[in-house]
């Protein structure tokens, strides 16, 4: 089992930025990926950046050269570095852990960008 828990959400103007964290716990060291997803009403949830286990870093087309994912190993954590935020990048953000075919979620925070 893996535990995951998102913080550093909030309310920010256009053009702000933003850092997420991830703090995971539990079985944690044969993780596949980790990653950051997002959720904006009306939509479905969608991949924002993953870090993948011997192949690297990938982001969402809408966030390329704005948000930077990176990993604490010592401290068991993730984060997603966002800048120049704009009002579509409002959403619940979700850190995301696979290992295997299973997935692992937190329960999400939530970040607003207003214009």
């Amino acid at each position: 089992q893996v535990q995951l828990v998102e913080s550093g959400g909030g309310l920010v103007q256009a053009g702000g930025s933003l850092r997420l964290s991830c703090v995971a716990s539990g079985s944690i060291f044969s993780l596949n990926v980790m990653a950051w997803y997002r959720q904006a009403p009306g939509h479905q949830r969608e991949m924002v950046a993953q870090i993948v286990r011997g192949l690297g870093i990938d982001y969402a087309d809408s966030v390329k050269g704005r948000f930077d994912i990176s990993r604490d190993h010592a401290k068991n954590t993730l984060f997603v570095q966002m800048n120049s935020l704009k009002r579509e990048d409002t959403a619940v953000y979700y850190c995301n852990a696979r290992q295997d075919r299973v997935n692992y979620w937190g329960e999400g925070t939530r970040v607003t960008v207003s214009s």
